[in-house]
């Protein structure tokens, strides 16, 4: 009785202190539960370590998961934040979640202090409120937040829970260019218009065989007719040229170009232009050559020529140049004739541009020219610099780099 006595005493003492065991590895357990870590979590002993250690498994996985996701989201957002177009995530209230730095340039966004705020605080403009309040979405809404801003082209898209994300995307670029093609097709009209009324009027009268025609009248009918048909296929020939140098590739038949050579036929062209009514000078100030294709480089000098013969009065001087300084090659062509207001000069090689509509017709010109020379230059790599003083004259200036000019001493070697 005594041992069995002693046996339960000892079995007792030993629960006890397996539950004493059990209840301090628990406690350490909870503890851990308070702020739980992976490197903070228990080591445990017998079946406890064992446990402790699937949870450690367990956790290590999860942590590399989350370290997944977080990396994924970190890239998605670096990704969100290069777009060119704005994005703003919604939630279901229409609060800001997220706004990328282009969002927050369309309007105005802080993507921290913004944070939670309904967008329709911050967006304010009418139509943006009413397309969405709307709740159509399947078109995209043209938007001008204030006078001289930028056009917009926004776009509400619905994703998960109720969620809405606003794409916005600057179209001004593309804005302008429609404006622009509309001006070029309302300018070519224009341009063609004139002729072809007075080619279709003496085709009439010269047809109808009621009307009788002095001889004498006849010819100067023709004459019109045939300066009207030069006229509009010089108008042709420039919009091909222009045309073919916005569109194709760097022209293959570059070479290097003997300037001397070239800067006097351009005189003579310029001699034949003028028919003896002005003077006409050629300067060469160096012997360097010039990079380029001669078949555009020809047409772009030729139109700063015979722009300065037309708008020279009779008697004046135009002068034509070639000059290497600070490694860059200049071709200048200089005239005293009428100036031109500073006003006019940034525009100058707009399409169908022009100071004086009436003059610039009555002289032979397109409207074409200097949009030919800008367009000629820039494959080159050059610019076209203008200097003018109305009453004093103006100088037309291509500059070149020196990636274009080929010293004299290399084309002596090369030679």
């Amino acid at each position: 009785m005594n041992l069995l006595l002693a046996i339960l005493a000892a079995l007792a003492v030993a629960l006890a202190l397996r539950l004493a065991w059990h209840r301090r590895e628990l406690a350490a357990l909870r503890a851990w539960l308070r702020k739980p870590t992976l490197e903070s979590l228990p080591r445990g002993r017998g079946a406890w370590e064992e446990m402790l250690a699937e949870l450690h498994r367990f956790l290590k996985r999860g942590d590399t998961e989350l370290d997944g996701l977080a990396r994924a989201l970190g890239r998605f957002r670096a990704a969100a934040r290069a777009l060119p177009d704005g994005v703003v995530i919604l939630d279901r209230e229409g609060r800001i979640e997220w706004a990328n730095p282009t969002a927050a340039r369309h309007f105005g966004i802080d993507a921290r202090r913004d944070l939670g705020q309904p967008v329709t605080n911050l967006i304010r403009h009418p139509d943006f409120i009413a397309y969405l309040n709307a709740a159509e979405f399947d078109q995209p809404l043209a938007l001008r937040l204030g006078r001289g801003e930028a056009a917009l082209s926004l776009r509400l898209i619905e994703f998960g829970d109720e969620q809405k994300l606003i794409n916005s995307r600057d179209v001004t670029a593309e804005e302008r260019l429609e404006v622009v093609r509309r001006d070029f097709v309302a300018n070519v009209s224009h341009e063609l218009k004139t002729p072809v009324t007075v080619l279709a009027g003496f085709v009439e009268t010269l047809a109808d065989e009621s009307i009788e025609i002095a001889p004498a009248q006849r010819r100067r009918y023709l004459a019109l007719m045939a300066e009207q048909a030069k006229r509009m296929q010089r108008l042709v020939e420039d919009l091909l040229e222009l045309s073919a140098l916005e569109s194709s590739a760097a022209a293959g038949d570059e070479q290097p170009i003997g300037m001397r050579g070239f800067i006097e036929r351009l005189a003579d062209e310029a001699r034949a232009l003028s028919a003896g009514r002005h003077r006409v000078e050629a300067a060469l100030d160096a012997d360097c050559r010039l990079l380029g294709s001669p078949k555009e480089l020809h047409s772009a000098f030729s139109n700063l020529v015979s722009n300065a013969v037309r708008y020279t009065p009779d008697g004046g001087l135009v002068r034509l140049a070639w000059r290497c300084e600070e490694a860059r090659g200049v071709f200048s062509v200089s005239d005293s004739g009428i100036g031109i207001e500073p006003r006019h000069i940034a525009r100058l090689t707009e399409r169908f541009y022009r100071i004086d509509s009436g003059r610039s017709r009555d002289s032979g010109g397109t409207g074409l020219g200097l949009a030919i020379v800008k367009h000629a230059l820039t494959r080159h790599q050059a610019v076209l610099e203008i200097a003018s003083e109305p009453g004093r004259g103006s100088t037309f200036s291509a500059v070149f780099p020196a990636g274009r000019i080929v010293p004299a001493a290399e084309d002596k070697e090369a030679a």
